[in-house]
């Protein structure tokens, strides 16, 4: 098996390292920068496993898979915390915060050995991961929108809510108790707006919240339906493009 470890704390790769033989793993080469690494990536075969650290001296390791395809299992080790956890639940990807644990280190590489064999590679979309770790701390997400009905303000909470969705060009929330209200934002907007744990948009016109998730159903060509709580008014389904990532998010 093939492995390297991209790192640029060096004590930490050696550590890393060492932690890796003691499970029978030795480590074929180290990287320490997005500019080393996009180097050798382009010059020599890709490995079986990558131990990827987010932050490097030079920038952040995703701007290797702006240069590359890369193809090749990854592990990513960050200090992110908190942030992680949200970033690597909406990917089917495993993940180490630091400073790395040998038992957790143990159990992400057999996860790997397991899906070696089943020859499934993990999905991960980066795009997605990398919006949300990049300043992470600069971002909240709404968690109320007020609703002007006549001379009066509404406050709704995003918890309460089952979906989002476009009719007639005119934006609508729907919410769990069955009420209708017209929106000033478009689904555009909101995917900027909404927290991506909980909400998803399925197709052009529907944005739903999981909790309201009330089943889900094969469909024509490859597709999903969706049914909402209390919410039979138009058919939702998952457009066929968005049919992995949507399994994805469930999990």
């Amino acid at each position: 098996m093939k492995v390297i470890i991209i790192e640029d704390e060096k004590p930490a790769a050696r550590r890393l390292k060492r932690l890796l033989s003691d499970l029978g793993i030795e480590v074929e080469v180290m990287l320490h920068s997005v500019a080393e690494s996009i180097v050798w990536f382009s010059n020599n075969a890709h490995p079986d496993l990558i131990l990827l650290d987010i932050q490097l001296s030079d920038g952040l390791s995703f701007e290797i898979f702006e240069e590359l395809t890369i193809k090749s299992n990854i592990i990513f080790t960050t200090a992110y915390d908190e942030y992680a956890l949200k970033a690597f639940k909406l990917n089917s990807i495993d993940y180490l915060l630091k400073p790395i644990d040998d038992e957790e280190l143990r159990f992400a590489v057999d996860k790997f050995k397991v899906s070696k064999e089943q020859s499934k590679l993990p999905y991960f979309d980066i795009d997605q991961i990398k919006k949300i770790l990049v300043n992470p701390l600069d971002k909240n997400y709404k968690k109320r929108f007020t609703i002007k009905i006549g001379q009066h303000l509404k406050m709704v909470s995003t918890n309460d809510i089952a979906c989002f969705y476009s009719d007639n060009k005119a934006t609508y929330i729907r919410t769990l108790d069955k009420k209708n209200y017209l929106l000033d934002y478009s689904l555009e907007q909101l995917e900027e707006l909404l927290d991506p744990i909980k909400f998803f948009r399925v197709n052009r016109k529907f944005y739903i919240q999981l909790d309201a998730i009330q089943d889900i159903i094969a469909y024509s060509n490859s597709r999903l339906q969706i049914k909402i709580t209390h919410f039979a008014d138009f058919e939702i389904i998952v457009s066929r493009e968005k049919v992995r990532d949507f399994k994805n998010w469930l999990e």
